[in-house]
């Protein structure tokens, strides 16, 4: 489960067994553990997309700051290995540090450029760097036709797509819509750790969303106007950003700006930093 060398003999011994086509696709959703239905709908998408899906789950030191206790990241490895196997899920990677990284931290990373610099990489400097160096190191252990993605990390997935594309690597991306508890609520593995009230509060995130998705065919403005008004009204919701990118430079929109965008927030519910992020499509305010 955890050697690099005896992983790569099972996917090939798969391979050798399936049929030509869909069968013997590789297709792999690399995480951090920690599984929840969210992680789950991404390893459903792979099934549909291959016959051989191998799951990573990996905490990765390279994605955490010094400010940030890789130490107390969830860790449910049992748990996650028992979920994967209820949905057929027969290659689990699960290495060590010591496996992935055999003579400390890598001297040899992937520079994510000046978008991990923003918004999640103003919070996390490194992280993206570090996230795109152990997503490269996994495409090259698995060999994988389609990587797997959730859209919940919206910033994470522009990245991905603009390193393989500068690097023509030639694994496909598919990206998975956010799965929402049926409240509004973006699945994440920190939500479990929220209070009932928190819980309510964090409800303001996914709903200032919906509202600017709304208030989109106005504008740019109404939409902003929209979320803030529902930020705004918890008192227990402290806004890290609320901002409109597009989605060919993932940099925010200027005023005026009219089509198809993203809008992101991150805020902190109590002690909890959530992100959340939903399409927009913007239109022009009325004259």
């Amino acid at each position: 489960m955890s050697t690099i060398d005896g992983l790569r003999e099972r996917i090939a011994a798969a391979k050798n067994r399936a049929e030509p086509g869909p069968a013997a696709r590789v297709v792999l959703v690399p995480t951090m553990g920690a599984l929840h239905a969210g992680h789950l709908s991404l390893v459903r998408r792979a099934h549909a997309r291959g016959g051989i899906v191998v799951v990573s789950i990996f905490v990765n030191p390279l994605q955490f700051g010094p400010t940030e206790d890789l130490a107390s990241y969830p860790r449910t490895l049992d748990a996650d290995v028992a979920a994967l196997a209820a949905e057929g899920v027969a290659f689990v990677f699960a290495p060590e540090v010591s496996t992935m990284y055999p003579d400390g931290a890598a001297d040899t990373r992937v520079t994510a450029g000046p978008v991990a610099a923003l918004l999640e990489g103003a919070v996390r400097p490194g992280h993206f760097d570090g996230m795109l160096t152990v997503v490269t190191k996994l495409i090259n252990i698995v060999g994988p036709d389609v990587v797997v993605f959730g859209q919940k990390d919206a910033q994470q997935v522009f990245l991905v797509q603009q390193a393989f594309a500068d690097l023509n690597m030639r694994t496909e991306i598919e990206v998975v819509p956010i799965v929402r508890e049926p409240s509004g609520l973006a699945l994440s593995s920190r939500n479990r750790r929220l209070e009932p009230t928190e819980i309510e509060a964090a409800l303001a995130l996914s709903a200032a969303l919906a509202a600017a998705v709304a208030a989109a065919p106005d504008g740019l403005q109404a939409a902003q106007v929209a979320a803030h008004t529902i930020l705004a009204a918890q008192p227990l919701v402290k806004l890290d950003y609320l901002v409109v990118v597009s989605p060919h430079d993932f940099q925010p929109v200027a005023a005026g700006f009219t089509g198809p965008a993203r809008m992101l927030v991150a805020a902190h519910v109590g002690s909890i930093r959530l992100i959340d992020n939903e399409a927009i499509d913007l239109g022009s305010a009325p004259a």
